[in-house]
């Protein structure tokens, strides 16, 4: 049958089992917004107030989800707002397809209307991107596209679509199964041999201290459970990286928590003091590992990654195990010896008990109160988005992560703004669920207008602002490291968070006490819709433990 090409790009969505995009029409997508009006019965799209929030809505639908993520915008400035959303997928490998529209085929690289080279501006924030300049190469591009995207090491991918392309028409064979597509496409990613696992399991049997630390890999490849068999096999605590949050319980004996810059001393000794460090599906970031020299220096070191590209890359190692997570935990557990360490985990209890840290210096509301309410008047049971600063590691710190997709954050790139469009993206991936976003005042303002999206579509969303006036992370270290020059971090500014949230017709509450935020945290829950509660806390809090930039990871500022 012939089709146009807006036409096979939604024929080749379904083929996906995409059932919901996010985007911003404009001129050269027009083509496209009019197919996505007759197939509202089965596309859902979501008009967000920014492109940007659009890319971060679809990233959070895919780390939630686990699907991949689907935004669209118009060419031009419409393309490149998109972009900043991009960079975060692709350094937190999430799958994303974004979708642009440009110019004519005639008129690329005419300096035409909107004209943009998409392609170009992306092309080292993608795993891969696409210009396509023919409609008959649209439906495998696409189908191609999305296997790129989820497959091995996930990540964005892009594809532009001139405008006449949208329109022009071409035979277009549907695939009545779209695993034979894939089936002829396969893509090896397990390189590694009965010998590594042999080897990592004779490492392994031999250790008195081992020690696991988990990154986002864990959760993407789905491997959880092996991991829980794999800690409790041999007996070895587990820390995790920021994106490696929820991929072990963490109200499990075993587990430790945050590792890194923030992490807690019971993980940051723990990888000091081990004599083998199990690294899974992470890339030991300098925020993990600080002064390299010094990282895990009197241990052994078993990398397991899907990505050949990152073994050695930051840290070099013992061993190197190259495939998915859960193919190589679940060998490994086969291979390996059951164990204890009692007098290693005790000691690592012991550093979980020893160092309590006072993190409110002025004995008023605090973050840590603020979240472990949050904790307990959910039950535990919410999915926890944030923006990027203070409040995210005191977000990573205090709520206690039970299962993965559970803690949806800008590990990588590390972008303010990025919380509200991703707790859109999160409500839509799971109506079920309570969504809960953590903020701080100096991001919450960046992409505030996304309360419009959340009040339009009645996301119940709850957004939680940590309002300390300042840019708190760049104080923090001004006042650590620049003797307390607080140059143009201070936010002595509007808006006043709860007359913008009703300016949207949006519920919004004030508190500067527990008590305040308790009552109306435990309102906002019980009537399931939007709301915006905006705390005050100290400007100086701070977020302790913190390791200074270049130190060992040991040598931990406490107080």
């Amino acid at each position: 049958m012939k089709l146009s090409g807006s036409q096979i790009l939604i024929e080749c969505l379904k083929e996906q089992n995409v059932d919901t995009v996010f985007g911003y029409p404009g001129g050269a997508v027009i083509e496209i917004y009019d197919e996505i009006y007759k197939a509202s019965d089965y596309i859902k799209h979501i008009l967000t107030a920014h492109e940007q929030a659009a890319a971060h809505a679809a990233d959070a639908y895919a780390r939630v989800s686990g699907k991949v993520g689907v935004c669209i915008a118009t060419s031009g400035p419409g393309a490149t707002n998109l972009v900043t959303g991009i960079a975060t997928a692709y350094m937190d490998s999430i799958p994303m397809i974004a979708i642009t529209g440009n110019v004519g085929v005639p008129l690329l690289g005419k300096d035409s209307f909107q004209e943009i080279d998409i392609a170009g501006v992306t092309r080292s924030i993608t795993k891969h991107n696409y210009i396509v300049k023919r409609v008959e190469d649209l439906a495998d591009t696409i189908r191609e596209a999305f296997l790129i995207a989820k497959s091995g090491r996930p990540g964005p991918v892009l594809i532009d679509i001139p405008k006449d392309v949208t329109i022009k028409t071409t035979d277009f064979e549907p695939l009545q199964n779209i695993n034979d597509f894939f089936s002829n496409s396969v893509i090896e990613y397990d390189f590694f041999s009965t010998q590594d696992i042999s080897t990592a399991a004779k490492l392994i049997n031999e250790s008195k201290r081992p020690f696991l630390y988990i990154g986002g890999g864990v959760i993407i490849s789905g491997a959880e459970k092996e991991l829980l068999d794999f800690a409790e096999k041999i007996d070895a605590p587990v820390s995790n990286s920021l994106m490696g949050a929820g991929g072990f319980p963490q109200n499990h004996p075993l587990s430790t928590g945050l590792v890194g810059m923030h992490g807690g001393v019971a993980s940051n000794e723990g990888i000091m003091n081990c004599d083998l460090l199990i690294a899974i599906g992470a890339r030991f970031s300098d925020r993990v590992t600080s002064s390299i020299k010094d990282f895990a220096k009197n241990a052994k070191i078993i990398h397991i990654d899907i990505d050949p590209a990152e073994i050695d890359k930051n840290v070099n190692v013992t061993l190197s195990v190259i495939g998915d997570a859960k193919v190589i935990l679940t060998a490994l557990n086969q291979a390996v010896e059951i164990k204890k360490h009692s007098e290693w985990v005790n000691t690592i209890e012991n550093w979980k008990i020893k160092h309590t840290i006072n993190h409110s210096i002025s004995g008023l509301l605090d973050a840590k109160q603020i979240i472990e309410s949050i904790d307990i008047l959910t039950k535990g049971n919410a999915i926890i988005t944030t923006e990027v600063g203070q409040h995210q590691m005191w977000a990573a710190q205090f709520y206690c992560y039970k299962e993965p997709r559970t803690f949806i954050s800008s590990g990588g790139l590390g972008t303010m703004g990025f919380g509200t469009g991703a707790s859109i993206g999160a409500s839509l991936a799971a109506p079920n669920k309570k969504i809960i976003q953590i903020a701080g005042d100096g991001s919450f303002r960046m992409n505030s207008n996304e309360l419009s999206t959340i009040q339009y579509y009645n996301l119940p969303i709850i957004i939680v602002i940590l309002n300390n006036s300042v840019l708190g992370m760049v104080r923090q270290w001004q006042n650590l490291f620049y003797s307390q020059r607080y140059s143009q971090t201070v936010l002595d500014r509007g808006p006043d968070f709860v007359k913008l949230a009703e300016a949207y017709a949006i519920d919004g509450y004030r508190a500067t006490t527990i008590e305040e935020f308790n009552e109306a945290f435990s309102k906002a829950v019980a009537q399931n819709k939007p709301a915006v509660i905006d705390c005050i806390i100290d400007k100086d809090d701070k977020v302790l433990p913190m390791v200074a930039p270049g130190a060992p990871t040991n040598q931990l500022i406490i107080e």
